[in-house]
């Protein structure tokens, strides 16, 4: 059995009714190259014979009583593939927008904590070319719990699920499949003991009012080691931080990588993420004015970044680091703007040196974190004081050769990431074969008209372009190197003080 990591389990314990919290993706594909139309029956024994390649597909959770310790993966006994899978048929209506409709369907309810936590909606009748009516694809709907991957670990699964011929590989009959046994209560019990000798914190409900005396010392010490830029809860109020409903909505558009590119080399010092992040940014900023919201003071973006290729110690899970970003959006001049967001990451910390965010659960147990976080949303932090970030913004470097599924070519992908209590918008950016899809995953009571930010993108995208060409040559930032970082105010401090007194007063009810 594996355990999971504190982070890991922190995805569980926040997850809701209305914020699920489970990684989704559509992925389109183009089966006109094949002699007939993939059967979902050809599809169900492709991913049976495949189900070794990703272990985790058959194991669930093992959950530890009264919560004493974070959970285990263990093997699913009565693991049935049929259970993970749906068929839809949308017929004469295999249009995108009927596909995005239903998605976003599907991926407005949680997984079953029963059974492995993942699901697969194999649609039928997609067209992916809509000006050929004899044109045949299908696509994938696919939800993987935050809990087992995070952004990174779930493009690489999609990348051994499929193949990289256009040749169909055989489909083998699976070896026989024995799962390992549960453990006996005694060992589970056993275990945790021995989890709680080496981290008693994980019994503050058995030491109460020592923790209580101690919190304010324990919190300001803690923050402190962290390498954040600027102080928390000083995000600017935005549209995109208030409470959030159970409805999604996903709006997806698609770039040429060469474009960024083009844009990268034209501003010098820079990098593709900044420019990624740049354009997110300009997007963010014309819609907000077409609300005519306060753009005066600058958005703040927590940025996920991957320490897999740093830390290869297992596939799956979540291996990231995070670093909270100013994206410069009370720059008016797009380019100079991405200019100014690379520096902001260079001169608060390195990406190497970024957050881990393993550290950020160091804080609290997971199980005080959850509480945390729902009284986060019940007393209205975001909207009463300022959030700690305005909006989270993933890039994820995906393959730049062509998939194939049994001979159907993969030709483009939509990801999705979850939202949370206070946060309407998230934004995931993902390359595949010379082109970025930018999707924004939205709560459409929140932000409304998002349907807007398609084109709004597109129109950044020029705009910067524009604006890249007629920068002057001469356009350093380094009058503000070696800025001193500045610390954790003092309402800040008092702000997470009182957070976590009623925190522990709920704990204690």
């Amino acid at each position: 059995m594996r355990q999971l990591s504190e982070l890991d389990a922190s995805f569980l314990y926040l997850e809701s009714d209305t914020a699920p919290m489970h990684i989704g993706g559509v992925y389109l594909f183009d089966a006109r190259d094949r002699d007939e139309p993939l059967a979902f029956s050809t599809f169900v024994a492709y991913l049976r014979s495949r189900l070794h390649v990703v272990p985790l597909f058959r194991q669930k959770l093992r959950e530890i009583p009264l919560r004493l310790g974070l959970p285990y993966w263990v093997d699913d006994p009565d693991f049935s593939l049929e259970r993970h899978l749906a068929y839809v048929n949308l017929s004469q209506q295999g249009e995108m927008e009927n596909l995005r409709e239903l998605a976003a369907g599907i991926l407005e309810k949680p997984l079953q904590r029963d059974r492995p936590l993942w699901h697969i909606t194999f649609v039928d009748g997609f067209r992916y070319d809509k000006n050929d009516p004899e044109s045949a694809g299908f696509a994938l709907i696919v939800k993987l719990h935050h809990a087992a991957i995070d952004a990174f670990s779930g493009e690489e699964i999609i990348g051994k699920l499929l193949e990289y011929s256009p040749e169909p590989s055989p489909i083998s009959a699976p070896l026989p499949w024995e799962p390992r046994p549960e453990p006996s209560e005694e060992r589970v019990y056993l275990q945790t003991g021995l989890n709680l000798v080496r981290k008693p914190f994980q019994i503050a409900n058995l030491t109460i009012n020592a923790m209580e005396a101690t919190a304010r010392g324990l919190i300001q010490k803690q923050l402190h080691k962290l390498p954040l830029p600027f102080p928390l809860f000083t995000a600017p109020h935005s549209p995109f931080n208030r409470q959030i409903t159970a409805n999604r909505r996903i709006i997806s558009t698609t770039l040429s990588l060469a474009r960024l590119k083009a844009i990268k080399a034209s501003l010098g010092d820079v990098t593709l993420n900044d420019v990624v992040l740049g354009l997110c940014a300009e997007t963010l900023r014309r819609y907000m004015e077409n609300c005519d919201a306060d753009v005066s003071r600058s958005l703040v973006a927590m940025t996920p970044i991957s320490v897999r290729s740093k830390s290869l110690r297992r596939s799956t899970g979540n291996q990231m680091s995070a670093m909270l970003l100013d994206l410069a959006t009370d720059e008016e001049n797009p380019a100079r703007r991405i200019q100014k967001i690379h520096w902001n990451a260079v001169a608060s910390e390195p990406y190497q040196e970024a957050i881990a965010a393993d550290r950020l659960t160091e804080l609290l147990p997971t199980n005080m974190l959850a509480l945390s976080a729902r009284l986060y949303s019940e007393l209205q932090i975001a909207q009463r004081y300022h959030p700690v970030f305005n909006v989270p913004i993933t890039n994820v470097p995906g393959p730049q050769v062509p998939l194939y599924l049994q001979g159907a070519q993969l030709k483009s992908q939509y990801n999705t990431a979850p939202l949370f209590d206070s946060m309407g918008l998230v934004v995931v950016a993902v390359s595949y074969q010379g082109s970025l899809t930018v999707n924004f995953t939205l709560c459409p009571d929140v932000v409304p008209g998002g349907e807007s930010l398609a084109s709004l993108l597109q129109d950044s995208l020029t705009s910067i372009e524009l604006a890249a060409t007629e920068l002057p040559a001469d356009t350093a930032l380094s009058e503000r190197h070696g800025t001193p970082q500045p610390t954790l105010t003092e309402d800040a401090l008092t702000l997470l003080e009182g957070v976590l007194k009623k925190t522990v007063q709920r704990f204690r009810g």
